[in-house]
């Protein structure tokens, strides 16, 4: 089985530890100052640590919960790839016949229990839960990565909820503005490191999002269109990637986007004024009420159906960045 791990602050102390039961941390005795340290220097650690019952430990509800996944780091996304949230998008259903990449910025990454914060210029505050893939070899040329050989490459996974401002991203085209607000990144609450004969799982995890308790979106990651080996495969040929990075695998269906797909063709027209653009992306988005608002609670959870692999839950209100303003 594999190991959670975390990393938190306590009294100011940023700290990482593995998760031992349902409450409690081990704490690492190791300074790990990044994910990528810990990936190099802590994994031997982590892995004694987890059947030690003599070493220090810290209640899980007694500290802050940090992203394990740290800056610097690439963060690769992809885009549209469940068939249920093409549709919703305005796509066409079917696997399209190229993987659509795009980024969104590092410092968008916050903890499992952080607060979203809304820039006030943003209507359409949009959710979608991912699973991340960490990777955990540096890859600096074109390989081919198959089920067989996946462990060698992703060492790990994550939720991320890939917060984003429809109204910026739609009616702009700016997928990596829109995506890359500071907060707009909840990550863990915990890394899961991967045994080797675990990785098959990866291919049957369950995902679910609510937004103040209600279910709006749930998936298993079977239904992926390209699937992991193929996106690195495919991520190789173009760009390095580092132990530490990021890649963001897509949303399913559920989001609060939904489109036409005259809609899309109106919005994503060059010939088409600006503000026309804006006006009619907001007029077909705000009357269904699906969209984030100020006090809302999403909450985000990932796991095999036999319990096995369990990335923990992520718990974040939204709040308006005009009431952090002092």
């Amino acid at each position: 089985m594999g190991i959670r791990v975390v990393r938190f602050k306590k009294e100011n102390k940023e700290q990482w530890g593995v998760i031992s039961g349902e409450d409690r941390i081990l704490v690492l005795k190791g300074d790990y100052a990044s994910l990528k340290d810990f990936l190099e220097e802590g994994i031997k650690e982590a892995k004694v640590l987890k059947d030690e019952t003599n070493g220090e430990w810290i209640l899980l509800n007694e500290v802050e919960l940090l992203s394990p996944v740290t800056k610097p780091c690439r963060i690769v996304c992809q885009g549209a790839n469940y068939t249920s949230h093409r549709t919703e998008a305005g796509l066409e259903a079917a696997r399209p016949p190229f993987n659509m990449f795009f980024s969104k910025a590092d410092s968008s990454l916050c903890g499992a229990n952080s607060e979203i914060v809304r820039p006030e210029h943003v209507k359409l505050l949009d959710y979608e839960i991912e699973l991340g893939l960490v990777i955990g070899k540096d890859i600096s040329g074109p390989i081919d990565v198959t089920d067989d050989n996946l462990h060698q490459y992703v060492v790990g996974l994550v939720i991320v909820n890939d917060v984003s401002a429809r109204d910026i991203q739609m009616s702009q085209g700016q997928w990596l503005k829109g995506k890359s607000y500071r907060t707009f990144g909840p990550t863990g609450p915990f890394l899961y490191l991967l045994d080797k004969d675990e990785v098959s799982k990866i291919h049957e995890l369950e995902l679910k999002l609510w937004v103040n308790n209600e279910l709006r979106q749930s998936a298993n990651t079977n239904q992926l269109l390209f699937k992991p080996a193929e996106t690195l495969t495919e991520i190789s040929e173009i760009m390095d990637l580092s132990k530490g990075d990021l890649i963001l695998t897509g949303t399913t269906g559920g989001v609060a986007l939904n489109l036409s797909s005259e809609i899309v063709g109106q919005v994503s027209n060059p010939a088409v004024p600006f503000q026309q653009k804006m006006d009619l992306l907001l007029e077909s988005q705000l009357k269904h009420g699906k969209y984030l608002k100020d006090g809302d609670i999403i909450r985000c959870q990932i796991k095999s159906e036999d319990g096995i692999i369990n990335l923990g839950e992520q718990i974040n209100k939204v709040i308006s960045n005009i009431s952090i303003q002092v």
